[in-house]
C-alpha cells in the first residue's frame, strides 16, 4: 500500500536517496532516520544528549505535519554510534517517553555517514 501523504524536510538527500522525512498510511505514521542535522549543519558535536534532544525535535515537527504529537508514538529505535552514549540518549528518551512508554529498541555500534553523529532516532506513531 503506497503512503497516503508524504512529509519532507526539505533536505537534498530525500530526492537523490529517494526517502521522505516522514510517510502516512492510515493512523500511522513513520518517521526515517533522524539526526540532530539542522539546515545542513549537524549540532551538538560530541554531544549525544544534545543530539538526541535535536533529533527528537525534528521528528516532532514531521509528526505534527501529519497531526501527531510524541503522545502518539508507539515505538522508537535509537542508534548510537557508541555505547557509551546509551545512558545520555537515554535520559534525553526518557524525559519525553517515561509516561508514554512506546515500546523501543536502542543499538549502538553503528557507522554512520558523518562520523561526527552519535545518534539516530526512528519512530512510529498510531492516532485514530
Amino acid at each position: 500500500m503506497a503512503a497516503d501523504k508524504l512529509i519532507s524536510s526539505g533536505g537534498p538527500w530525500e530526492e537523490i536517496i529517494g526517502y521522505s522525512r516522514a510517510t502516512v498510511t492510515g493512523p500511522f505514521v513513520h518517521v526515517s532516520g533522524t539526526t540532530a542535522t539542522v539546515d545542513g549543519v549537524l549540532q551538538h558535536e560530541g554531544d549525544a544528549y544534545g543530539q538526541t534532544k535535536v533529533a527528537y525535535q525534528v521528528v516532532e515537527k514531521a509528526l505534527a505535519q501529519a497531526g501527531h504529537t510524541l503522545d502518539d508514538v508507539v515505538r522508537v529505535r535509537i542508534y548510537l554510534a557508541n555505547e557509551a552514549d546509551m545512558d545520555a540518549a537515554g535520559k534525553a528518551n526518557g524525559e519525553l517517553f517515561s509516561k508514554i512508554r512506546p515500546a523501543a529498541t536502542m543499538l549502538a555500534g553503528i557507522k554512520f555517514i558523518n562520523p561526527n553523529m552519535l545518534v539516530e532516532i526512528e519512530v512510529d506513531s498510531y492516532k485514530l
